[in-house]
């Protein structure tokens, strides 16, 4: 209902008055207007709308600086750790190479120790073997001495009588053949 009436109201004062008439403008004012309008779209994009896109751009380029040093240190990053990968195994690599090689070479002293020893053992064990030997004979040569002796004095007893030192020792030497060829 109201929208006929207001198409009505408008038809009617189209015709009365023009458009200049019925808004109230005036050509004086809306020069002044699209010239204070250009002034002030002058110093908006002077101190306004300029500073702001030139920090805006130099945002984005510092933003895009940041991504390309991130993405470089993420590449050396990555480089970093496999080469630290390659050098741990390098040195796992050596490490059990250079306990190998002390595990050979403490194998090679233990057993140079060790035949060292057996030959020490051997020649000490032949020293005291012939060392043995010659305290034996020594031995049976004392003893066939003392025998000799005391066969010599109970033949002395048994005599009763008083032996020269020549005699005595005619029949020590007797006895002691005699006994060594026994």
């Amino acid at each position: 209902m109201t929208l006929p009436l207001i198409f009505a109201a408008a038809a009617h004062t189209t015709a009365d008055a023009s458009i200049s008439e019925r808004f109230g403008l005036e050509p004086k004012y809306i020069v002044m207007q699209v010239i204070s309008f250009l002034v002030v779209l002058f110093v908006l994009y002077k101190f306004g709308i300029k500073p702001v896109t030139a920090t805006m751009e130099e945002r984005t380029q510092k933003i895009e600086a940041g991504i390309k040093d991130a993405e470089a240190m993420h590449a050396k990053l990555a480089a970093a750790q496999q080469e630290s990968a390659v050098i741990v195994k390098k040195a796992n690599v050596d490490a059990t190479r250079i306990v190998d090689e002390a595990r050979k070479t403490a194998k090679d002293f233990l057993d140079r120790q060790t035949q060292e020893a057996t030959l020490k053992a051997s020649e000490l064990l032949a020293k005291a073997q012939q060392a043995i030997e010659l305290e034996h004979k020594k031995m049976l040569a004392d003893a066939r001495g003392e025998i000799a002796r005391l066969v010599v004095a109970t033949t002395e007893r048994v005599l009763a009588k008083k032996l020269s030192e020549a005699d005595r020792t005619a029949y020590n030497e007797t006895a002691a053949r005699e006994l060594t060829n026994a």
